[in-house]
């Protein structure tokens, strides 16, 4: 075979360094892409964050094309079509009414804020408050020592998990301490507040709300139940609880009561607050009896070019700085596009579930991400990127964007209902049901199948888990 040489057209998708960064850009959460611009400012000099206190985005454009940012800054995109939707907001947008779910409680709520801040930083720890009563109860100094040791042994929910032998093992041999000395130190702490604390288990933490009680024929029948019959309340096994207890149904019923209004896990109340906020990408508004999507202003990040990096490079030629100089260009544009993407998204998502912001989830309808990349002519995974960890605020509250994407069950019209339309029926269904005669599975199915959804037993069970709603028998009061 001899040598020779041919030419060949062929064609490939090259993907350049400002590909893969608008790439890598879209797929991050709000706070990934702050900290991965923290890190751009700190190896590009001429890459800097606008700083001025009347910045103003200008209005987005409304169209689906690819716009060329100017050069200078990033953050003049659809940042402020909030701020351009302010003025023409309807009454019905933003309600104030506080109600669950809501966003925003109005203009008013700053004082709130700071107070409420003011007081969590101010909350004690369960050990502290409970070393405070320690000073002022009269004991000995070896008592009270010993119930220092049993407050540092105690959970984060105010119990005992070690055994009192456990806890004597780790003292120090020439302490000599013995069982009896833990035993009444341990009775010391059971007597402080909050009552119920030091309790080795969830039983005997109910029992101790219930001894502080004043005596009388429900506390000790509540008693009774309690230590002698707990796994049968547990299981809502009324029946066997009379028969045992020699109550009838309004005797029980009260001391159930009192049973449900103790706390069995009394040291939660002194827990830290562990607060995640989430800054919205999108928010949502009524403009004109219009449903609107447009970016967060504070998510948007301001960067621009340096100026004087700039004039100075110009006069320059061959410069070590003008390699970063096109970087910081890149990054701007490609962290304008990964916002303008977010907003037409989010923009489509909000036409496609217009019955979600006006009537909630019952008017939920099935949505897939391969119909909102045809609508905008994106890839699928495009929509997927966009759609994670991305967060839209609305009247109804704050949802990930892929809240809004959900499998579809079929109707007896041909039709098709999303499962959260049917998650949420189902909660309305157990919401408003006799608690004496709770719905099973199978009726739930048939209510809704009379409806003309047509669900099988095992997924209404499914979606009952779900929404941590309990079976039919647990869910039975006397």
């Amino acid at each position: 075979m001899r040598p020779a040489l041919q030419l060949k057209l062929s064609q490939h998708l090259a993907l350049t360094p400002q590909l893969q960064q608008s790439i890598r850009l879209l797929q991050l959460s709000t706070l990934e892409l702050n900290q991965e611009l923290e890190k751009f400012l700190l190896e590009n000099p001429l890459l800097e964050r606008e700083d001025e206190d009347n910045f103003v985005p200008a209005p987005a454009t409304g169209s689906g094309e690819e716009r060329e940012p100017r050069e200078e800054t990033a953050g003049e995109g659809e940042a402020a079509g909030a701020d351009d939707s302010r003025a023409n907001t309807d009454d019905e947008g933003w309600p104030g009414d506080g109600s669950p779910g809501t966003a925003s409680s109005g203009s008013g709520s700053n004082d709130e804020d700071s107070d409420y801040q003011d007081i969590q930083a101010a909350t004690t720890s369960l050990s502290d408050h409970l070393i405070w009563q320690l000073g002022l109860t009269p004991l000995p100094d070896r008592d009270r020592m010993l119930v220092r040791v049993l407050i540092e042994a105690l959970d984060e929910d105010g119990y005992l998990s070690q055994t009192l032998d456990e806890v004597a093992e780790i003292m120090p041999p020439e302490l000599e301490i013995e069982p009896e000395e833990l035993q009444i130190a341990l009775k010391h702490l059971q007597h402080f507040d909050p009552t119920g604390v030091g309790a080795r288990n969830a039983q005997e933490c109910l029992a101790l709300q219930l001894e502080a009680l004043p005596a009388d024929a429900v506390r000790d029948l509540a008693l009774i139940v309690v230590r002698r019959h707990l796994e049968l309340l547990a299981a809502r096994d009324f029946a066997r609880i009379k028969k045992a207890a020699g109550c009838d149904d309004d005797q029980l019923r009260a001391a159930h009561a009192l049973i449900r209004g103790l706390n069995p896990r009394p040291g939660a109340q002194f827990a830290p607050l562990d607060a995640r906020y989430i800054i919205p990408d999108v928010i949502v508004k009524k403009v004109r009896h219009q449903w609107r999507a447009s970016i967060n202003p504070d998510a948007y990040p301001r960067l621009r070019i340096n100026r004087l990096y700039a004039e100075v490079l110009a006069g320059q030629r061959g410069s070590g700085l003008s390699g970063q100089l096109q970087e910081a260009r890149w990054l701007i544009k490609n962290v304008q596009q990964r916002f303008d993407t977010i907003q037409r998204v989010s923009q489509t998502i909000v036409d496609r579930q217009r019955q979600f912001f006006e009537h909630g989830e019952v008017a939920m309808r099935p949505l897939v991400l391969r119909e909102i990349a045809d609508i905008l002519g994106l890839h699928e995974s495009t929509v997927s990127r966009v759609t994670t960890q991305k967060y839209m605020a609305t009247p109804r509250g704050i949802f990930e964007l892929k809240y809004f994407f959900g499998s579809h069950v079929a109707t007896d019209t041909g039709g098709a209902c999303s499962a959260t339309a049917i998650r949420a029926l189902i909660k309305q269904l157990v919401g408003a049901e006799d608690p004496k005669k709770p719905l099973s599975d199978s009726q739930i199915a048939e209510i809704l199948g009379q409806q003309g959804i047509v669900v099988a037993r095992r997924t209404i069970a499914k979606y009952r888990e779900a929404l941590n709603i309990p079976p039919v028998n647990l869910r039975k009061s006397l």
